[in-house]
């Protein structure tokens, strides 16, 4: 990952998201070594009142990796301050000929290298709302 504080938070958001989710469903390395290069080891993770931490995240990417799913995310606005960032963005996906678009709405806590060390996430799915070409 790029160092957090060199790269302007709705970029680095973006980024973040897009690299891991491309390395998951690209790549047959092994999951906790993705996991482990965007993540610290004490990584804890909350989305929508379910708490992950790190083997709880290793578990979350099997169903992805077996499913592939096309995924975007369009951040709308950033801020950071110091370590942490708020993100608000809308996230589509396709999975097995479905569409999803979500609001996400993300507070979370990065390393100077770039790797999550806290994340809180709530989601609002958009019912009936086509994913943009």
């Amino acid at each position: 990952m790029e160092p957090f504080h060199r790269t302007d938070p709705k970029k680095f958001i973006a980024d973040f998201h897009a690299s891991f989710h491309d390395e998951l469903v690209n790549s047959d390395e092994d999951a906790g070594v993705i996991v482990d290069r965007y993540h610290t080891p004490d990584i804890v993770q909350i989305a929508d009142g379910h708490r992950m931490d790190r083997d709880k995240l290793i578990a979350h990417t099997r169903p992805v990796r077996k499913n592939r799913p096309a995924g975007r995310m369009e951040v709308h606005e950033a801020v950071a301050d110091g370590d942490r960032i708020a993100a608000r963005s809308t996230l589509y996906v396709t999975n097995r000929q479905k569409d999803l678009t979500m609001e996400v709405y993300f507070f979370g806590e990065f390393t100077p290298d770039g790797r999550m060390r806290r994340g809180h996430t709530l989601t609002r799915t958009i019912p009936g709302e086509p994913a943009p070409a």
